[in-house]
């Protein structure tokens, strides 16, 4: 059972902000954005899980997505978002660091 539980909460985090911009490499980030043709051209480090999510919110929709579309990860995303807040101001000094020493991500 604790296996179980330890590789859901490990399916459900890989889709998080937090962790797509933070554990993860910026050219992966920045893959998931320009695939996703969002219209973001940097992230910034700090709070970069939730301008992540925000970025995703805002990415071009294909047409045949409505409002009871299973497709539509809207819902999804804002409760990802909540919770990349949470984790955000957690890692908030690590990440005002790499703020100042690398930069932003740059998407383009």
């Amino acid at each position: 059972m604790k296996i179980q539980a330890l590789m859901l909460v490990a399916m459900l985090l890989t889709g998080c902000g937090t962790v797509q911009t933070v554990v993860l490499s910026d050219k992966s980030a920045t893959e998931q954005l320009k695939t996703k043709k969002t219209y973001c051209g940097a992230v910034p480090r700090i709070y970069s899980g939730v301008t992540y999510d925000l970025c995703m919110l805002h990415a071009e929709k294909p047409e045949d997505v409505d409002a009871f579309s299973h497709n539509n990860a809207s819902f999804g995303l804002l409760v990802d978002a909540a919770a990349s807040g949470i984790l955000d101001t957690l890692l908030l000094p690590y990440t005002i660091y790499k703020q100042q020493a690398d930069g932003g991500i740059v998407v383009n």
